[in-house]
């Protein structure tokens, strides 16, 4: 099944199955599951609720000082995709992350870049991978392999990344004879990971989309994997349809093209040679420091750059909230959530990062 969720339609098509919401999991038992290794994250969902009117205040206040250059990002991600790719181009956004940046994108390449385009959104889960259904589906849709580019927002570790490049390159192994070759490079704005085959940047910046969840992506939940999904079947999800009045994701993602289409008009940003090494070994430095300093053994646990960390605040069960400064508007957000769910903030001067989430261990109660 296929639908643009609250995107007009030409915006995006999600190859995603829509389930029925069923019996929510809550935070602490979700965590309890995954980490003793009895279901995996895929396998549930914990409940959403439209954000508080305080939260949606630090919401707008992101967007006023963070969408030009999140606008620039976009236009420069075009840009790189336009000089990388001949004909016509497949945006593949990794739902849900992704989805957003693959709206504004695919905008961009038809209207600044006058590319033909087309935007999809579809599932990866790490340690399952890709959905290989989605994949058959666009290339039976008749696009091309060399036509698709995967996007998403950000990179914190680069798990998503390898699981990409290692999915995707299995899907070819298997079906490469039948339909060609897709790249299995990531494409993003900001790679902290160094991970990325293609990025915009390697700033850890507030991404004002990586604030809410479901109403700045459609209204569409976090993909699902579990037993109602057949190997024939896209991955699921659930479609929160109650929240339409708190909505932001059509406005949010109109806003920013409009700001990028501004910008194109007035100055086209080059692209510019980024350092992948250095981010990586920024990333594997710190990652093998705040496992030490935190008593931590599961690398999984440690959530690196301003978007994990929110997802952390925002989904999961958080221990500490790390910030390299307190009152710093790009992690704003960060302390009213840490102040909502009674999370202690660390101060550290040193952090490569704007904040770093560490997710509660369940052994520890």
């Amino acid at each position: 099944m296929s639908f643009s969720g609250s995107y007009r339609s030409e915006d995006v098509t999600f190859l995603l199955t829509r389930l029925e919401a069923q019996s929510f999991t809550s935070v602490p038992e979700k965590e309890r599951l995954i980490q003793s290794g009895q279901r995996h994250y895929s396998q549930m969902l914990s409940p959403e609720s439209p954000p508080s009117p305080r939260y949606m205040a630090v919401f707008e206040e992101a967007c006023r000082a963070n969408n030009p250059r999140m606008a620039a990002d976009c236009l420069r991600l075009a840009a790189l995709i336009d000089a990388r790719r001949e004909g016509g181009i497949t945006i593949v956004s990794l739902a849900r992350a992704g989805t957003p940046v693959g709206v504004v994108v695919t905008r961009l390449l038809r209207e600044v870049f006058a590319r033909e385009a087309v935007h999809y959104s579809v599932s990866i889960v790490r340690d399952r991978g890709i959905d290989w259904a989605a994949l058959r589906h666009i290339l039976a849709n008749g696009h091309a392999p060399e036509s698709i580019v995967f996007v998403d927002g950000w990179t914190g570790k680069g798990v998503i990344a390898r699981e990409l490049a290692l999915s995707v390159s299995a899907f070819n192994a298997s079906e490469g004879n039948k339909t060609g070759k897709i790249d299995n490079g990531l494409y993003v704005l900001s790679d902290l990971a160094g991970a990325a085959a293609c990025a915009a940047s390697r700033m850890d910046y507030l991404i004002p989309s990586s604030i809410l969840n479901a109403t700045v992506s459609g209204l569409v939940s976090r993909t699902v994997l579990d037993e109602r999904i057949g190997p024939q079947d896209f991955h699921g999800c659930v479609y929160y349809g109650e929240f339409a009045p708190h909505d932001q994701s059509q406005r949010f993602a109109d806003e920013v093209a409009a700001l990028a289409i501004a910008q194109a008009r007035q100055d086209m940003p080059a692209p510019s040679a980024l350092d992948a090494q250095a981010a990586a070994q920024v990333s594997r430095a710190y990652l093998h420091s705040a496992m030490a300093r935190y008593g931590i053994v599961d690398v999984n646990l440690v959530k690196p750059g301003i978007g994990e960390a929110t997802r952390v605040l925002l989904r999961r069960a958080p221990r500490l909230l790390v910030l390299r400064a307190r009152g710093a508007p790009s992690v704003a957000h960060l302390e009213v959530l840490a102040e909502e769910k009674q999370v202690p903030v660390e101060i550290d001067a040193d952090l490569p990062y704007h904040a770093v989430s560490l997710i509660r261990s369940a052994s520890d109660g």
